[in-house]
């Protein structure tokens, strides 16, 4: 079984989260800048199994896809290009809000709170773990 991996795509800087190999526990990799992913990504793949690639769809209140979907969509082509490893897309709605509140639950400074990098990776993290939650709900 291989792990399954999660991406929290932006303009800048892409949080990158990842399973374990039994895909039980989610847990944040890293950020790297988005234009560095797809060679990120190559290395990963060719030293880690990745069974399956989840992005974050960012969609809008009303559920149609956000603006970011412009540059989130030719990624995802030369990902596909690239990495014969399937690909999902994930509602990521509220991620960034939520690493947030991890993040102050979790008693982290100020400085460490306005992070982006960090946001980044615990929404990533986020997205996986809901993934995984709802893969786990549909067994039931």
């Amino acid at each position: 079984m291989g792990r399954i991996l999660a991406l929290d795509y932006g303009r800048k800087r892409t949080g990158i989260a990842v399973t374990d190999p039994l895909q039980l526990i989610a847990g944040g990799l890293t950020t790297v800048r988005s234009c560095d992913l797809l060679a990120f990504l190559l290395d990963y793949t060719s030293k880690e199994e990745v069974e399956l690639i989840i992005i974050g769809l960012p969609r809008q209140m009303n559920g149609e896809a956000s603006e970011s979907m412009k540059y989130i969509t030719p990624f995802v082509g030369q990902l596909k290009s690239k990495i014969k490893i399937p690909v999902e897309f994930v509602d990521e709605r509220f991620t960034s809000v939520l690493a947030h509140r991890a993040m102050l639950e979790g008693g982290l400074k100020k400085s460490d709170r306005q992070n982006k990098a960090l946001v980044d990776e615990i929404s990533a993290t986020i997205i996986l773990q809901s993934y995984l939650e709802s893969k786990t709900q549909n067994r039931l």
